[in-house]
């Protein structure tokens, strides 16, 4: 049951006005909400009418709108949970919403049974994204309020996500900013390229972490969020992504079973709260030997690029 202490802006108001607003319901869902006896303040019962003071309670259960999603059994970690957000830990291998040619077992899927809400119906909580192959964290919302504040943070570019990269090669800059506009491919519309008819403004920042034998492990920033553009970005400084098949070579590394790309942090402001929210992943178990394999100077698989 979503709940909240009412506030300074709240004071004084209806009890519906107040809950359409905190909830994104319409004012009349509301009102039937309330009738049904499905909201309360101060652990009790109230009326439409009632006027709110701030530092009230008040709790509500939303009207459940039918989804044309049934729940599955997906595997994921979850890291944090509240009455308006979910983190969580998505593996490699799972795509994150239904869409033509992966209808079932996605992410959306296996979270509906933890109630998550706003935005499309086939997408419901959806925030941001993560290739099916790249492993990391997403926000997903479980209110409409709380998933169009984090879309608007999103745009305002306040939602802070930072990625472990292995890119082929000798990156020669410890640091860096790819500026260029990514945008579909001229030819091929599955992929996204730096030659486009109808590019949008793309920046990532990368830091190397680490140079190994044949790649260079970096921790990457997004500035913006454009569909692969990590993978893009470093393809076009001549430096894929270990793995990646699509904008690298052909062949992966042996001993890697996907593309080197992981979404290691997120920060954002809470959508309710405000409170500044931080967590990190470490890279899972694939990717770890990998690295150790390079470690050793590459001889137990991994190779080179």
């Amino acid at each position: 049951m979503p709940e909240f202490v009412a506030g300074a802006a709240d004071d004084g108001s209806r009890l519906d006005i107040v809950v359409a607003s905190r909830s994104g319901l319409s004012r009349a869902a509301v009102q039937r909400m309330i009738a049904a006896g499905t909201a309360q303040v101060g652990g009790r019962r109230a009326a439409k009418h009632h006027v709110v003071r701030r530092g009230e309670r008040i709790a509500y259960v939303a009207p459940a709108a039918p989804s044309p999603l049934e729940s599955e059994t997906v595997p994921y970690r979850l890291v944090y949970e509240d009455d308006a957000v979910l983190v969580v830990d998505k593996p490699a291998g799972v795509v994150v919403h239904p869409a033509p040619g992966h209808e079932h077992g996605t992410l959306v899927q296996g979270l509906l049974d933890r109630g998550i809400a706003g935005g499309h119906e086939l997408r419901p909580g959806v925030v941001h994204r993560l290739d099916k192959d790249t492993s990391g964290l997403l926000i997903v919302a479980r209110t409409p309020v709380a998933h169009r504040r984090l879309v608007e943070a999103l745009a305002r570019r306040e939602i802070r996500r930072r990625y472990l990269a292995l890119a082929c090669g000798d990156v020669p800059h410890d640091e860096g900013e790819i500026d260029v506009p990514i945008g579909r491919h001229l030819r091929d519309r599955k992929r996204m390229s730096v030659h486009s008819g109808r590019p949008r403004p793309a920046v990532t920042r990368f830091t190397v972490r680490d140079r190994l034998p044949g790649y260079t492990l970096l921790d990457v920033t997004l500035e913006t969020g454009r569909t692969h553009q990590i993978r893009v970005h470093l393809a076009a400084l001549g430096h894929p992504v270990a793995g990646d098949v699509t904008y690298g070579l052909r062949r992966r590394p042996e001993g890697l079973p996907r593309q080197f790309l992981h979404a290691s942090g997120l920060a954002f402001r809470h959508p309710m709260s405000g409170e500044e929210m931080a967590f990190e992943s470490p890279p899972p178990d694939d990717l770890r030997r990998f690295l150790a394999a390079l470690g050793g100077g590459g001889e137990r698989g991994g190779g080179r690029c």
